[in-house]
């Protein structure tokens, strides 16, 4: 199973568009890819004068990734995307500098300002309830997912519904989950592409879906049904959201869409 996923700069991105597909790296345990402007072994190329032919290295490490930078001058930033600004340095010459972030943009500097292309750790673990210290080998979940993470709150907000009242067949559209977070005072600038890229996220690196024809034949408007759809059945029938994640919400009187409003997403 990979640990880490690199997608590639210059391609598709994640719920951007329906039609395209990033070009993605996945890595596993101890296999590396060097990044830079080119040549032999470079597999993530940044595509400015200003940027080393080498210019460092990703290494996947358990459910983490370690950057090096190469550079002798000049130092790598890493930005935690699921944070309030955060991010980490990386010196030149530094080597394997473990980044601990799930959602991670690396940023060099070019002359053409920045170069940058995004890092995923999917695979993070957390402790669940029923681990016991001293128990042995700890049991790594299928499906790790972050509670505190705003593609936790889209899959809450996705199955609410169906929480609520499992006869409810009714999912909530893109627009409609972002309506239903946006109270929230992490969410105020979400918007639909953000709720799309974190669908894709969720549905292609966290659950792993397979949508089959089911999503291919269709039409753009029923294969985002379609990958919603299954991305909450699998939610709720391997109960990765329950009813005590609905706290996670904010109360129903808040950013809710009125029924003529429903009726039309």
């Amino acid at each position: 199973m990979e640990t880490i996923i690199v997608q590639l700069p210059g391609t598709a991105q994640w719920g951007a568009e329906e039609t395209g597909s990033p070009e993605l790296i996945h890595l596993g345990p101890g296999d590396i890819a060097d990044f830079g402007r080119g040549g032999a072994g470079v597999r993530i190329v940044l595509t400015d004068p200003g940027i080393s032919r080498r210019a460092g290295q990703l290494e996947a490490a358990g459910d983490y990734w370690r950057l090096s930078n190469f550079s002798r001058s000049v130092s790598y930033v890493v930005e935690n995307l699921e944070g309030a600004g955060e991010y980490l340095t990386v010196a030149p010459g530094r080597l394997g500098a473990p980044v601990p972030f799930e959602f991670s943009r690396v940023v060099l500097p070019a002359l053409s300002g920045t170069a940058t292309f995004k890092v995923f750790a999917p695979q993070h673990a957390y402790l669940g309830e029923q681990s016991v210290p001293g128990g042995g080998e700890q049991t790594v979940h299928p499906f790790a997912l972050d509670p505190t993470s705003k593609y936790f709150l889209v899959l809450v907000a996705l199955c609410e519904p169906r929480l609520r009242d499992p006869s409810d067949s009714a999912l909530p559209g893109v627009g409609q989950i972002v309506e239903r977070l946006r109270p929230l005072e992490s969410c105020r600038d979400l918007t639909r592409s953000a709720v799309n890229y974190h669908i894709d996220y969720l549905a292609f690196a966290k659950l792993r879906l397979d949508l089959g024809e089911e999503a291919t034949n269709a039409a753009d408007g029923g294969r985002t049904g379609a990958k919603r759809a299954r991305l909450a059945s699998v939610a709720l029938r391997f109960g990765l959201v329950g009813e005590e994640h609905l706290a996670l919400l904010p109360s129903r009187g808040t950013g809710r869409l009125t029924g003529q409003q429903e009726a039309r997403a």
